[in-house]
């Protein structure tokens, strides 16, 4: 199997995720132009069902003998970059294989993978290196199976980062800078954020943040001040402060963290909650200064978020921490019918909507 990266045109479509017995899915139509129709999405849970059953209840929403894409969710592959191996294209995979053994949570033996270049060529200097994916082969035949028990055609299997990628790039075009970078951040789950940087339509820059527990449901925007009473039970405290180290890079997650008196009012919970808010900022921030450093040629030009209902709010947030404008990740010029249902349901299924935008022609 051949992960596709690239895009491809197509009509009706059907784009699912599978996972932990989840399916996630949207149906949707190719509008054209860059626009698309989503008739129908949601989360069907399998629960006690078995799988006759559960394949008869897709089949009475209509999701039965669609051409289907599925997305692998982060949780469903390893997502690394490697520097790209002095051989011919047609061996970079087995030569990734071998370059990446030591860095895998599983046997090499059992995992799919495949690569894609790291930017657009042009740009890059010194080194070229590779975007691997390593997804276990459960996980791919997992979806296979689901796919067989409904008769879908499957002939894309994507990830996160490209779906978002797809996502952010139409944002791009919209505001009719597809060369300039732009950096996306979604939060993907409860605890799990995806920041991705891309420029002429490919990914140069990605990396997965850990979201503090609670995050979505409180906390960092109470500290905006303008949440009434509710700010009271918070108590801003100390800069982190990033350990560069003296070449300037990044090494790891320590932190050099300000003394700071907190009144005896505050509690140790609201302040745990706002300090692990901090470290998630820290980490945002450092991301983006380390591309500022490393692609000073490739300024960003616009900073975007997704965090389902609450996307407006992490806007704000992080543009009066950051000091930098952060705009909500706002697709619904492109798709029409994406809205209502269940918020969560909803933002579960929001990244499947970049499936919808491949444009290739390249098959597994």
């Amino acid at each position: 199997m051949r992960m596709p990266w690239q895009r491809r045109s197509g009509g009706d479509l059907l784009v699912v995720s599978w996972l932990d017995q989840t399916l996630a899915y949207v149906r949707g139509q190719v509008l054209g132009d860059g626009k698309y129709r989503v008739v129908g999405f949601g989360v069907e849970r399998q629960g006690s069902d078995k799988p006759a059953d559960f394949a008869r209840r897709l089949d009475g929403l209509g999701l039965r003998g669609c051409e289907t894409r599925v997305m692998l969710r982060p949780q469903q592959y390893q997502w690394l970059q490697i520097e790209a191996p002095g051989v011919p294209p047609e061996e970079l995979r087995s030569a990734a294989r071998y370059q990446i053994r030591e860095m895998l949570d599983v046997h090499i033996d059992d995992v799919t993978l495949d690569v894609m270049r790291v930017g657009d060529g042009q740009n890059q200097k010194g080194p070229a290196h590779l975007f691997v994916v390593a997804a276990p082969n459960a996980a791919v035949q997992s979806s296979r199976a689901l796919a067989q028990a409904m008769r879908w055609t499957m002939p894309v299997v994507d990830v996160q980062e490209t779906a978002q990628r797809n996502l952010q790039n139409a944002l791009a075009q919209d505001d009719g800078r597809p060369e300039r970078a732009t950096a996306a951040l979604v939060l993907v789950d409860d605890y799990q954020a995806i920041l991705t940087i891309c420029s002429n339509e490919e990914i140069f820059y990605s990396r997965r943040l850990e979201v503090p527990p609670g995050f979505l449901l409180g906390g960092w925007a109470a500290a905006d001040g303008g949440q009434g009473a509710q700010a009271d039970a918070y108590t801003p405290v100390g800069e982190y402060v990033p350990d560069y180290g003296v070449d300037g890079v990044s090494h790891g997650s320590d932190y050099s963290v300000a003394t700071v008196s907190r009144p005896a009012s505050a509690t140790n919970a609201a302040s745990e909650q706002v300090e692990r808010a901090q470290r998630f900022l820290v980490e945002v921030q450092r991301s983006l200064d380390l591309w500022d450093r490393a692609w000073s040629s490739l300024p960003l030009a616009a900073v975007r978020v997704q965090a389902g209902a609450r996307t407006a709010e992490l806007a704000q947030w992080l543009s009066r921490e950051l000091n930098q404008s952060v705009l909500p990740m706002d697709m619904q010029a492109h798709f029409q019918g994406f809205e209502g249902g269940d918020a969560q349901d909803r933002a579960a299924c929001w990244p499947l909507l970049g499936l919808l935008m491949r444009t290739d022609s390249r098959k597994l």
